[in-house]
């Protein structure tokens, strides 16, 4: 009788046993899966992988068409360079124009997806019909749908990267989006090169069609919307609905304004990287000749751009452990003293490849940091419209620095051009560490 009793009571501690498992099971799943991410996922996850997947078709199907573009206008259509300067100009503006409202629209409607989807859908299509158009006013406006969607599928896509991964990892996850998408920028142009040599400008727009797919294909098809976590969803939602936008704006948490000062100094000073290219060519020129010059100064472009690509993930990692802010004003004084080896650089190869590397090497850190800091002062609520304004400041300094760069250059002369940008960088570098000590 008593191995029976004794059987029993094992039986009964091992139904208890298997439901507790059982239990704990549920429990880890409902953690796990409640905000729609791990507890503790691996730092790439489904959406890192996949928007990373979708920034470098679509960055390949753009650069495609943006490498041949001046050509084909010029040449094809017969419209001259301020045709070409327009285009970008009001393509640009129109970019910028839209990024801040998009990642608003996004929060308001508690959905980042549908928007991100109809970005990447109308940049992958518009691009390669410009290859049937037969007038510089049909460019223009294909242009402008075409990166119009670019600039609105930005800060929802930044949102929805911060809310597929955890705090600790959000520098990892912006670097790889930003590594892959520098991958495609430079797939994209050496595709066109190859393609241009057998095929017409036409045919190259025509073929961009097949990366520019495969991004809508991925972003549709495995990209997945992240449901909010929070008991409040539903409560914000309203909120958010009774905001307009410019209270919106105004709503932005103070630290995150001033976050905002910093970056937008900084892009006052942060030009295109292709002045870069252009300064290298001007200084070998008188060595090495005219053309030798311009090849030597665009492999020394393409090393910015590999520079840039294998560092976004590891200066993205660098923020995670020590401090995003820190590492963020360091890349902001590296850019300085990059700036001041560009106004004093010469034909000395090696200073060439030393200031190169440095700017591709700043370039990871800055652009990659500066969303994965953003993220820190926003709350979820208003990820969209944080992100959007950061988008927007970014883009009117892009305009206004290279713009001043190049004016300075021509009327006044190099070192005037890049001290001005070292300048603003190591403004930018101190308002940030000034904010980071508050």
């Amino acid at each position: 009788m008593a191995t029976y009793k004794d059987g029993v009571r094992a039986a009964q501690t091992g139904l208890l046993m298997d439901g507790l498992n059982e239990e704990l099971k549920i429990s880890k799943g409902h953690a796990r899966h409640a905000c729609g991410v791990n507890m503790r996922p691996r730092w790439l996850s489904n959406n890192v992988f996949f928007l990373g997947l979708t920034s470098l078709c679509s960055d390949t199907n753009h650069e495609m068409v943006t490498a041949v573009l001046p050509l084909f206008i010029t040449l094809e259509l017969g419209a001259g360079p301020g045709v070409l300067g327009l285009i970008e100009g009001l393509s640009d503006g129109a970019s910028s124009f839209i990024k801040s409202f998009s990642g608003y629209l996004s929060d308001r409607i508690g959905r980042r997806k549908p928007i991100i989807d109809l970005g990447y859908l109308l940049t992958g299509l518009t691009m390669p019909i410009i290859g049937l158009t037969t007038s510089w006013v049909q460019v223009l406006l294909l242009r402008l749908l075409g990166w119009a969607g670019r600039g609105a599928r930005g800060p929802p896509r930044d949102a929805l990267l911060t809310e597929s991964t955890t705090q600790d990892s959000m520098g990892k996850a912006f670097g790889f989006e930003r590594a892959m998408d520098t991958i495609g920028a430079t797939i994209g142009p050496g595709l066109a090169l190859v393609l241009v040599t057998y095929l017409g400008y036409r045919q190259v727009f025509m073929i961009s069609l097949i990366p520019g797919l495969a991004a809508v294909m991925v972003v549709v098809f495995f990209v997945k919307e992240v449901k909010a976590c929070s008991a409040s969803k539903s409560t914000n939602t309203k909120l958010r609905a009774r905001v307009g936008y410019l209270s919106a704006l105004r709503s932005l948490p103070k630290p995150f304004k001033s976050y905002l000062l910093a970056v937008g100094v900084f892009g006052l000073g942060n030009f295109a990287n292709s002045l870069f290219t252009l300064r290298a060519q001007e200084v070998l020129a008188p060595i090495l000749g005219a053309g030798r010059a311009a090849v030597v100064a665009v492999g020394l472009y393409t090393l910015l751009n590999l520079v840039y690509a294998a560092c976004s993930v590891p200066a993205g990692a660098l923020s995670d452990r020590v401090g995003r802010r820190r590492v963020l004003a360091s890349g902001y004084f590296i850019s300085s003293v990059t700036c001041l080896l560009t106004a004093f650089l010469t034909g000395d190869m090696l200073i060439l490849i030393i200031t190169f590397v440095s700017a591709g090497f700043f370039t990871a850190i800055t652009d990659t940091v500066e969303r994965a800091a953003a993220a820190d002062f926003l709350p979820a609520e208003m990820k969209g419209i944080g992100f959007g304004a950061l988008h927007t400041i970014n883009g009117i300094g892009d305009f206004i620095s290279s713009t001043a760069v190049g004016v300075l250059w021509t009327f006044t002369s190099p070192f005037m051009a890049f001290g001005y940008a070292a300048f603003l960088s190591a403004m930018g570098g101190m308002l940030l560490l000034r904010l980071s000590m508050a």
